[in-house]
């Protein structure tokens, strides 16, 4: 079982927080994770996947909080909201760490008024799927940290191997997917955890029988992964009204099966597009969708532009979601067509740009949009980083970098 580099947090967070959740997609990782918490302290394990468990809960739900005692774990816990309120009520009377253990494999913050019952008592720590510094077993260093303030030296980065890139790209980071070497039974495996996700949770949340749309905007976003998102494009080729396109994206965003990425702006009178980017944030479930394998991958002239960007965004979800800097996650772009894959931004607004290459070489036109954010913010600017698939950190001037995408899996020095 690998280590997930989110487990220190979380063993932090319940020492004096009431109340802890953990989200992430189904299949993430979630219930190993809070079951070796729930092993480490005397700590009851209750899962609303079993149906007499969640009736029960749905049913009654104060009774339900009250008759619980001591430290509890509810896995699933989107499945029952109606025990927000109640779990408020409880550690209003008995404000004590750690308390409740919380799971969900939708993002229930987007639940109506459940970000503001728990407001002041409740830490929520995102888990993704495993990253690839927790598949190699490397030491617990956040790498989005170390390209921010530059001590990947600290990290001995290996030569980016093409080969080992695209079998990345197409197992992803789900635990049970990477365990599959065979490609038909990961293929197998993504097949029903997508029927699964779709007819189960996306039925759970909708309260709707049969969304026979949702698979094919799914596919269609998988598309489309790496690029602005334009919905009245989508609603055009989805065929989809654009009020039922935004409720069916809000769904796959609550269940972590798509993201969007915020346009980065500092400055109001800046011609930049604000458009967000989306995302699928696994880039196994993305060549799944795209029909792409390791071999095939691996065969092609170059590896795919939008998969090696998708790839490099689930490393920086991975690594952002326990960042000790609490950095955040940006795109730029302007008017002009002058754009910044990533921009890394820290709490006092310092930022560091990332661009992505899906390439083993690397000149200095690839700096393009990194030279014009450092003469245009040069007061805030801390660095750019061209991740390449390349062999060598290589400097390209004043606090501009080239490193190779190996970075995300290297052991240290």
């Amino acid at each position: 079982m690998h280590i997930r580099h989110i487990a220190l947090p979380l063993a932090a967070a319940l020492q004096d927080t009431p109340v802890v959740l953990v989200n992430g997609a189904r299949q993430s990782g979630k219930s190993t994770l809070v079951q070796a918490a729930s092993c480490a302290v005397a700590r009851r394990y209750i899962t609303l996947d079993d149906s007499a468990i969640l009736a029960a809960a749905k049913s009654d739900p104060a009774g339900f909080i009250n008759g619980l005692q001591g430290r509890v774990t509810l896995d699933e816990v989107q499945r029952a909201p109606e025990l927000f309120l109640p779990i408020k009520a409880a550690v209003d009377r008995a404000r004590e760490p750690g308390r409740f253990l919380l799971t969900g494999s939708a993002d229930v913050l987007l639940l109506p008024g459940i970000a503001d019952s728990l407001a002041g008592r409740m830490e929520v720590l995102s888990l993704w799927p495993l990253s690839s510094a927790e598949r190699a077993d490397a030491p617990i260093l956040n790498r989005a940290d170390a390209l921010f303030d530059g001590s990947w030296a600290a990290l001995q980065i290996p030569p980016c191997d093409r080969a080992d890139l695209a079998a990345r790209l197409a197992s992803g980071g789900f635990p049970e997917a990477v365990a599959r070497s065979a490609p038909q039974r990961r293929e197998a495996w993504f097949g029903s955890y997508v029927q699964a996700v779709l007819q189960r949770d996306v039925r759970d949340l909708a309260q709707i029988e049969q969304l026979t749309e949702i698979p094919n905007l799914l596919q269609l976003l998988a598309t489309r992964s790496g690029s602005l998102l334009n919905l009245a494009e989508l609603s055009r080729t989805a065929r989809l009204p654009q009020t039922t396109l935004k409720r069916y994206f809000a769904l796959l965003e609550m269940l972590f099966l798509v993201v969007r990425l915020p346009s980065w702006e500092r400055n109001a009178g800046k011609r930049v597009v604000k458009a967000p980017k989306v995302f699928l944030p696994d880039t196994g479930l993305l060549s799944y969708l795209l029909g792409h394998t390791a071999q095939g991958l691996a065969a092609l002239p170059g590896l795919p532009g939008g998969s090696v960007e998708t790839w490099v965004l689930t490393e920086l979800l991975k690594h952002v979601a326990f960042s000790a800097q609490r950095l955040t996650l940006w795109h730029y772009r302007t008017h002009n067509h002058i754009e910044v894959d990533f921009i890394l931004e820290n709490r006092q607004g310092q930022i560091t740009g990332i661009e992505v290459k899906a390439s083993a070489t690397v000149d200095s036109k690839d700096f393009k949009g990194l030279r014009h954010l450092q003469d245009t913010e040069g007061a805030i600017f801390q660095r750019g980083i061209v991740l390449y698939t390349g062999r060598e950190v290589v400097p390209f001037g004043d606090r501009l970098w080239a490193v190779p995408l190996s970075v995300w899996w290297a052991g240290a020095v």
